[in-house]
């Protein structure tokens, strides 16, 4: 067997290996009919290198490591809970069985860089922190260049249940504007993706930050919910009907994790705030009257309990047309603080 990179090979056999970014119906007939996908060989090689290929493997602390940045794992959202099982596969192997994979950094701050295995590192991390100094993290140097990295950190992110599609989405439009010229179909092209699923997951940074607030986690945010939600943030009354159910779910989620109750799941959070949109109810409408009982405006009150002010032209002072509007705001915080 060829002593050629392990990796360089995986990064060619990418190239000729369609392999879709989401299940599609296509994969559950393959998988059905025994396929096993390219990521798990890919994973399951890198126990053959060692052993037939002699690939070198190294030890390293995880405080020798750089993270790469490229990678779509947003290394500060990783936690003990999240990587429980992790911990104590690693605690029980005394050690990583599968090899990250890093590239020597000359000029860099710290010997190496992670291209691959920022979960590894992590659990590493934490238990040398957690009375286990001497649990290493195990290896293998490859030298990439930025591109080649972040293809290889996509074939094995792909498979990855805990990353979520907007980190999956920020990844991916760093990485087309970075690597492509921004040019979407030449990096579907290169990653063997369509492009449809590409834009979805790029599409979705366009969220913005008052909507992915509602959600307990990122991990509720599915690409497939930004189809839905982009649409209606391009027309203004829509998305101040938005704002507002997302400030109040958001506002029930952090009371939820105070008191350690379940969150709102991501599907009842889509449910909510598609509801406050299409949803159609009584809208009621009364005059608003300067001092002297002549209207001078209207106020609508939606299903929502939103005010809409809306004022015809006169010749009355500023300071009239607030006194007039003074009225109506205070009945509307008497009416909220009933509510509360």
């Amino acid at each position: 067997m060829s002593r050629r990179s392990l990796i360089s090979e995986a990064l060619a056999a990418v190239a000729n290996e369609p392999t879709p970014l989401a299940p599609t119906e296509a994969d559950a007939t393959a998988a059905a009919a025994g396929r096993v996908n390219f990521t798990n060989k890919r994973l399951e090689a890198f126990g053959e290198a060692a052993r037939i290929v002699k690939r070198p493997t190294i030890r390293l602390k995880p405080a020798e490591c750089s993270i790469w940045p490229g990678n779509a794992r947003d290394y500060t959202l990783l936690d003990e809970h999240r990587l429980r099982s992790l911990i104590d596969s690693i605690l029980a192997e005394g050690g990583n069985r599968i090899p990250a994979v890093v590239r020597r950094t000359p000029n860099g701050p710290l010997p190496y860089e992670l291209v691959t295995g920022t979960r590894r590192h992590w659990a590493i991390s934490w238990l040398n922190s957690n009375h286990y100094p001497d649990i290493d993290l195990i290896a293998i140097i490859e030298d990439l260049d930025d591109e080649a990295a972040f293809r290889l950190a996509d074939i094995e992110n792909r498979e990855r249940e805990d990353i979520s599609d907007l980190e999956r989405g920020l990844n991916y439009k760093a990485a087309v504007d970075r690597f492509y010229g921004g040019v979407q179909l030449r990096m579907a092209e290169r990653l063997k993706i369509s492009k449809s699923q590409l834009s979805r997951y790029i599409a979705l940074t366009d969220i913005p930050p008052f909507l992915v607030s509602a959600f307990h986690s990122p991990m509720d945010l599915q690409a497939k919910y930004g189809e839905k939600l982009l649409p209606l943030l391009r027309d203004p009354a829509s998305r101040t009907k938005l704002e507002a159910a997302a400030d109040q779910i958001a506002s029930e989620q952090s009371f939820r994790r105070s008191g350690d109750e379940q969150p709102i799941s991501g599907v009842e959070v889509m449910g909510r705030l598609l509801k406050a949109v299409t949803v159609k109810g009584r809208v009621q409408k009364a005059s608003i009257a300067a001092g002297n009982g002549k209207a001078i405006g209207e106020v609508v009150k939606d299903q929502q309990k939103i005010l809409t002010l809306s004022l015809t032209p006169s010749d009355l002072s500023t300071d009239a047309i607030l006194e007039a509007l003074r009225p109506v705001i205070d009945a509307a915080r008497i009416r909220n603080a009933k509510r509360r």
